[in-house]
């Protein structure tokens, strides 16, 4: 079954980091994408532009609305995802937990709806 696991973080975490520090958690993001691929559970992942490069719309009463910026202020941000492969939640969660970001933002794991 597939899941994805969208990776929420306070981007202004990274304006305080060291380069030393940026770059251990980034060493960590190789690791445990290489691991994931080798292990056949990597389907697809990407790291996502800041929030302040994104534009919502809205249709309402058949007019679109366009709006710089997130859907919603919010104290973290979706910043990437992994879409992997697990035989059931349970699995899933064990890898999502392995995702760097948990430690200091969170994971927000959902399975894959399948329409036949």
């Amino acid at each position: 079954m597939k899941y994805l696991c969208l990776i929420y973080e306070t981007e202004s975490i990274y304006a305080t980091m060291s380069e030393q520090d940026l770059g251990t958690m980034m060493a960590e993001y190789n690791a445990f994408t290489q691991d994931i691929k080798t292990g056949g559970q990597y389907v697809a992942g990407e790291a996502l532009k800041p929030v302040q490069t994104a534009t919502t719309i809205r249709i309402r009463n058949g007019k679109l609305s366009v709006t710089d910026g997130p859907f919603a202020e919010t104290k973290e941000q979706l910043g990437g995802f992994y879409m992997i492969e697990a035989p059931d939640l349970t699995d899933a969660l064990r890898i999502a937990g392995r995702i760097p970001a948990a430690k200091t933002g969170s994971i927000e794991v959902r399975p894959i709806q399948v329409f036949n």
